[in-house]
């Protein structure tokens, strides 16, 4: 069975920083694209930084200089650096991985930037 658990949202004052982490269990086709993405209340989801299997990354422009997206091929993980936060970065936040055969998303975690 397919598991996705993430981990690292919370609250933080604006200019703070927090790290997502999603680990993915049970997954036996090979990952290809890992990507996090975003759902502020009455807005629809946004992509918010993604990383090939060869580790080439793209970003939103709104957060492009302050979030970084890495990934541990071992250990099927995929992880947000978010820096210099600011309140409109406030949204639940959803890891996405990519296979051969199907995407799967995380359960979602809450980030909230108080200003």
């Amino acid at each position: 069975q397919v598991q996705l658990v993430e981990s690292g949202g919370g609250l933080v004052q604006a200019g703070g920083s927090l790290r997502l982490s999603c680990a993915a269990s049970g997954i036996i086709f090979r990952i290809n694209g890992m990507g996090w993405y975003r759902q502020a209340p009455g807005k629809q989801r946004e992509l918010v930084a993604g990383i090939t299997s060869g580790g080439t990354t793209n970003y939103a422009d709104s957060v492009k200089g302050r979030f970084t997206i890495s990934r541990d091929n071992a250990k099927n993980t995929v992880y947000l650096q978010m820096n210099s936060l600011k309140p409109e970065d406030t949204a639940v936040y959803y890891c996405k991985i990519n296979t051969i055969t199907r995407n799967y998303w995380g359960q979602g975690t809450q980030v909230t930037v108080s200003s």
